[in-house]
């Protein structure tokens, strides 16, 4: 689609004929220290994967494994304790500040017959440390309601969104520009050379890539923005470049329809676009992979139904942990194997309306089917990872409740299950998955 390499600028430029809406953030500045927060979280996490058929815990292009190269089960418990600090910004034109966190996880329990979860990182010997830490931070600057920060970070672009899907974040090493200089629409853009991944405590490691293999591209640029139209409707529009390996397009449209006081209907839809450049480093790439979701609400019950599909003789691939801004990524499986088409059923509730505020049941049925990646480029890095009839499914459970008022106000327990079945050509195999998380934040500034 041609909409979808629209420049950010060029949104920036038609909305810039609009009144400027926003007071200087920097003029209201307080200072370095007296605008500073300090926030901890405890995070406590069991995490148990067991391959029915034998497979193998890793994500992504690891998973996708002959059965006879797969094994085991695959069990750890740690705890993490994490510290964020954000300064706040000296006065003047121009603020001045900088942010720093620190990381620390523990083991209580696993082994080497055990581990591979990606909660703890593993040793030379093969056994999971004990435990492991980290620290890194950012400087940053702003100007009015425009802030750049160079350092140690976390991004949440959809086309480079770091995770914490495990004990403790990814982080990534570059420059951030962000800026909301204009009512409803925000912008932002970003180069960054490295990663720490979620079991590492490296922070040069090489920018991640999910599926692919083969040398990776050494730096992630992108720019892109989000705009609210009204209160019901808001639009996204980003673009990417992965060195010599892909230029990626995201586009994204939001629409809630109210109906009632406690009724309404929402649509979103995602695309993205994805192409080889330079070197190739991947192999030949012409993807394009889009979702479209419908949830209708009504008091405490939500319904949901979402259609995905994978256009192009490779997986829809991404860098970065989460930068999967699609409707049937799932706790286990993503459903973007080549030309795979995919369907979701799920219901939410939410006991709030039953006298229990904080307690919140989802269950959803993914499946996926189509499946064909033999054409995909044989010198390229999706060679022979999938076959030309996959097919799998995927349930998944999750309860969580969170604690209202009290000591142990915003304490949360959420406990994940997720049934995971396939025919060899998909490949994930089939597997059985148990999570519980335990949270616990405390803002000490």
């Amino acid at each position: 689609m041609q909409v979808m390499k629209w420049s950010a600028l060029a949104l920036a430029v038609t909305a810039g004929t609009t009144q400027l809406a926003f007071a200087s953030a920097q003029s209201d500045s307080k200072g370095f220290l007296e605008d500073s927060s300090l926030n901890l979280l405890n995070k406590n996490y069991y995490f148990n994967r067991d391959f029915r058929d034998g497979g193998r815990n890793n994500s992504g292009r690891n998973a996708l494994k002959p059965a006879n190269e797969r094994k085991g089960y695959r069990e750890e418990w740690a705890h993490g304790i994490m510290g964020f600090y954000e300064s706040g910004f000296t006065q003047g034109t121009v603020g001045f500040g900088a942010d720093a966190y620190g990381f620390l996880g523990i083991k209580l329990d696993s082994g080497g017959g055990r581990t591979g979860t990606g909660l703890l990182p593993i040793g030379s010997d093969g056994r999971p440390q004990d435990d492991y830490s980290e620290a890194g931070g950012a400087v940053k600057l702003r100007l009015s309601n425009t802030v750049l920060k160079y350092g140690e970070m976390r991004t949440t672009a959809p086309v480079f969104a770091t995770s914490h899907s495990r004990l403790l974040p990814e982080t990534a090493t570059g420059f951030h520009l962000s800026s909301e200089e204009i009512e409803n629409l925000a912008l932002e853009a970003g180069h960054f050379t490295a990663y720490n991944n979620r079991d590492s405590t490296n922070s040069d490691d090489e920018l991640l890539i999910n599926y692919g293999a083969n040398e990776v591209g050494k730096t992630m640029d992108y720019v892109g923005g989000a705009y609210g139209i009204n209160d019901q409707l808001s639009v996204s529009l980003y673009g990417a470049k992965f060195e010599d390996t892909w230029n990626q397009y995201y586009g994204n449209a939001n629409y809630t329809l109210p109906i009632t006081d406690d009724q309404s209907l929402n649509f979103d839809f995602n695309i993205y676009q994805t192409n080889d450049t330079g070197k190739k480093l991947q192999g030949e790439i012409d993807n394009t992979t889009f979702s479209i979701a419908s949830t209708y609400t009504i008091g405490a019950h939500s319904f949901l139904l979402a259609y995905q599909k994978v256009d192009g003789d490779t997986p829809f691939d991404y860098v970065g942990g989460d930068s999967i801004f699609l409707s049937n990524s799932m706790q286990y499986s993503d459903f973007n194997g080549a030309n795979e088409q995919s369907y979701r059923a799920g219901y939410t509730l939410n006991m709030a309306s039953y006298g229990v505020p904080g307690l919140t049941f989802m269950a959803t049925y993914v499946y996926g089917d189509d499946i064909d990646g033999t054409k995909a480029d044989p010198d390229g890095g999706y060679a022979d990872l999938q076959g030309a009839d996959g097919k799998h499914r995927e349930t998944n459970l999750d309860l969580k409740y969170v604690i209202q008022e009290g000591a142990a106000k915003d304490l949360s327990f959420r406990a994940r299950q997720a049934f995971h079945r396939a025919n060899d050509d998909q490949a994930e195999g089939d597997i059985d998955e148990f999570r519980l998380i335990v949270e616990y934040p405390l803002s000490i500034l």
